[in-house]
């Protein structure tokens, strides 16, 4: 019996359904299922009474179930003493976008040097396709970047997403409403602030295509810095993800609807370099985060009001 096995047991065994334990796993039924049965062989006993819409412990399973519970928290505590022994320590390289991006990642470390203090972290800010340049050669252990990405090559977690925004300057006529949305209509013959990344930009263009519109692009950039900056002298409305808790008084920012997108986020790694234990540590304390949060359990102060899309909004 391996740990893994044995945690997808236990999961099964709490939820008493695998669509459901296969959700809270991040994966899907099929594998979870195959998992189980090949445990119950390994093991000669038969685990789960299988209902059409329920499962139900035989006598074997329920006795496996507080035995494997027992196990994992053993498992869990020695893993910690370990670290607590030795100290985990070292650099964590890590490329990642602008948006919400720097927003999450501040929490993961913090969160993580309370656990393991000794270590420390490099960032590197800019683009996606750059951020992913870096981690194929080798300069990044991680990226934290915006869909899409190739997934043959490297492989990731969502970990956020948010709505693409319109930011306006207060002296430009848009910002007088008061309202916190407005038609992507409204933009079609503004000028126009977007993203430099090549399929962000192609994307855009797409967009304002599915409502008879081309854009009037005016500029392309990688920096939110410089997208406020020309935002604030009314060079031109900014396309942009929204940026969570970046306050200025001098624009205003309004979710784009009609229609909406919405832009998510992935820690990801190159599946050809080797991930150190350092590394995957981290990956595993992101991980156990985003289950946290599915469960309704938040771990990190949040603003009074967060804006999150229709979970069926489009992606750009």
């Amino acid at each position: 019996m391996d740990l893994r096995a044995l945690k997808y047991f236990v999961t099964a065994a709490e939820e008493m359904n695998m669509t459901r334990a296969a959700e809270r796993l991040g994966m899907s039924q099929p594998p979870l299922s195959s998992q189980i049965k090949g445990l119950e062989q390994e093991l000669g006993v038969q685990l789960f009474i299988r209902g059409k819409r329920r499962l139900q412990l035989t006598d074997a399973g329920a006795l496996l179930f507080r035995r494997a519970k027992q196990i994992l928290e053993l498992s869990e505590q020695t893993e910690l003493e370990m670290h607590s022994l030795e100290g985990l320590n070292g650099s964590i390289n890590i490329s990642l976008v602008e948006g919400r991006a720097p927003y999450l990642l501040a929490r993961w470390i913090a969160g993580f040097r309370m656990e393991f203090p000794q270590v420390t972290f490099r960032l590197w800010n800019g683009d996606g396709d750059e951020a992913i340049e870096r981690l194929q050669h080798g300069l990044a252990d991680l990226a934290l970047i915006a869909a899409p990405y190739s997934t043959e090559q490297l492989e990731g977690i969502s970990v956020g997403r948010e709505p693409w925004v319109a930011i306006i300057s207060t002296k430009h006529p848009l910002a007088q409403d008061k309202s916190e949305f407005i038609p992507l209509k409204a933009l079609a013959g503004e000028p126009l602030i977007v993203p430099s990344r090549h399929s962000r930009a192609i994307a855009i263009r797409n967009w304002f295509e599915e409502i008879g519109e081309e854009p009037n692009i005016v500029c392309e950039l990688s920096s939110y810095i410089d997208a406020v900056a020309l935002a604030e002298q009314n060079v031109g409305i900014c396309i942009y993800p929204l940026t969570t808790y970046t306050a200025n008084e001098h624009l205003v920012k309004k979710i784009i609807t009609e229609s909406s997108r919405q832009i998510e986020y992935f820690l990801v790694r190159n599946l050809d370099q080797h991930c150190t234990e350092l590394v995957q540590e981290f990956i595993n304390y992101v991980t156990d985060c985003q289950e946290e949060e599915r469960q309704g359990r938040q771990i990190y102060q949040m603003p009074e009001k967060e804006y999150f899309p229709p979970a069926e909004t489009k992606y750009l």
